[in-house]
């Protein structure tokens, strides 16, 4: 069994309060949890307005599987999301 994470460091310009921020990323954790079947969650930066660190999570039999589908949540948030961009990213397997 293998765990994937991966951690998305978002930068949201267009947020001025943190309704703005939390509007942003309810929509894209729900967008992602739709389309890859995976866990999310906001994991760090809480109070701040214009940036947001989440947690992604999947589990596979297989390492190369997860980190795929993994890289492919970065491509969705890249290419997708034009209220946001993303800063920085890392994936880690956990064995």
């Amino acid at each position: 069994m293998v765990i994937g994470i991966l951690t998305l460091e978002l930068n949201i310009p267009a947020a001025h309060s943190l309704k703005e921020k939390r509007q942003v990323i309810k929509s894209v954790q729900a967008r992602l949890r739709r389309e890859f079947n995976i866990s999310i969650a906001e994991v760090d930066r809480h109070d701040s307005h214009q940036t947001a660190v989440l947690g992604v999570a999947c589990v596979s039999s297989d390492e190369k599987y997860a980190h795929g589908l993994l890289m492919r949540v970065v491509e969705w948030v890249e290419k997708t999301r034009l209220d946001c961009t993303l800063a920085d990213f890392q994936i880690e397997m956990v064995r």
